[in-house]
């Protein structure tokens, strides 16, 4: 009877095994569900319906973008986290989603709920001033931050944003007292830097490139290590002294804990191959966007990266978004 027992369950856990290779090796044989947690129109939004449709073109399957919105992307990724672990059902989320745990009691665990698949993009902020702001550069917005304690402003696009913890970072390594004013979004904030409402903003290089170019917005530097090849007369954050700063936003795929490795791999080559097209890395580059396509360690090993930052920052400055 034992060994009876003992080889039903060998030959479940064979076939088993067998079904799983078999899925892997056939995927994507179905409609992929492409989660966006983040209303449609955004930048996040923008940019996967970039992505999936080179990932359509080379799967010859569809990607399908589904926004689920609200709560800084943890609707969107809590639905994603409980989702059958098939493949089928991807969550493009953004930095949102390495800062979120650091602020908020999530209903999932970005660590044990979530498998890094691949990092789709990168942008870098640029902190920008009204055009007749009386700071020229970071080093003269400094030095009038560290004689006025809590007299100047910076804007976000909403609490826990990347907008907000870029000038949380800048307040710590600088030393320096500035009071944040949250906006409902990137619109609105930029709205209100241009008429000087607001001293400074660390705004999204997609969303603001265009005004810095024609004028409606000055650069004071750019967030990233390097200089923006499309504004070299902009120095970096680092370069302006405060040393190791590089902040950029990101988007990147993640699949729900459980899907097989061989899945995995499937996925990632996909990704990759959709950012490697031209057509692709030219439609991202329109928006600012920097195409990625990193493996799924690398993109494991930043994320965690960034989660530590965070919540490094966020301690640190005692941020609450309640």
């Amino acid at each position: 009877m034992k060994k009876t027992y003992i080889a039903a369950l060998a030959a479940t856990i064979g076939l088993a095994s067998a079904l799983g290779t078999a899925h892997a090796a056939g995927y994507p044989d179905q409609p992929i569900t492409l989660v966006v947690p983040y209303s449609a129109g955004g930048g996040a939004d923008n940019a996967a319906r970039i992505i999936a449709q080179g990932m359509s073109e080379v799967a010859g399957q569809s990607v399908v973008i589904e926004n689920k919105g609200g709560a800084s992307g943890a609707i969107g990724a809590s639905y994603v986290a409980r989702a059958k672990p098939d493949g089928y059902t991807v969550l493009y989320d953004a930095s949102a989603f390495a800062i979120n745990p650091a602020l908020r009691k999530l209903p999932y665990d970005v660590k044990k709920d979530f498998v890094p698949v691949s990092q789709a993009i990168s942008v870098p902020n640029i902190l920008v001033a009204a055009p007749g702001s009386a700071f020229n550069n970071l080093p003269d917005f400094i030095t009038a931050a560290r004689a006025n304690p809590g007299r100047y402003t910076f804007a976000s696009y909403g609490p826990g944003s990347l907008a907000q913890m870029a000038a949380e970072l800048l307040k710590k390594d600088a030393g320096i007292d500035v009071v944040h004013v949250p906006y409902k979004g990137g619109a609105p904030a930029i709205v209100d830097v241009m008429g000087g409402q607001v001293d400074v903003y660390f705004a999204n290089a997609a969303s603001s490139l265009n005004y810095v170019s024609g004028g409606k917005l000055k650069a004071l530097a750019v967030s990233s290590a390097k200089r923006m090849p499309e504004l070299p007369k902009v120095a970096t954050v680092g370069e302006a002294g405060i040393k190791d700063f590089d902040v950029s936003e990101w988007n990147g795929f993640f699949l729900p804990a459980g899907s097989d490795p061989a899945v995995v791999a499937k996925l990632q080559d996909l990704v990759q191959k959709a950012l490697a097209r031209p057509d692709t890395r030219e439609k991202l580059g329109k928006l600012g966007l920097t195409a990625v396509g990193s493996s799924a360690a690398d993109f494991a090993k930043f994320v965690d990266a960034e989660q530590v930052r965070w919540a490094e920052v966020v301690k640190a400055n005692n941020i609450s978004v309640n």
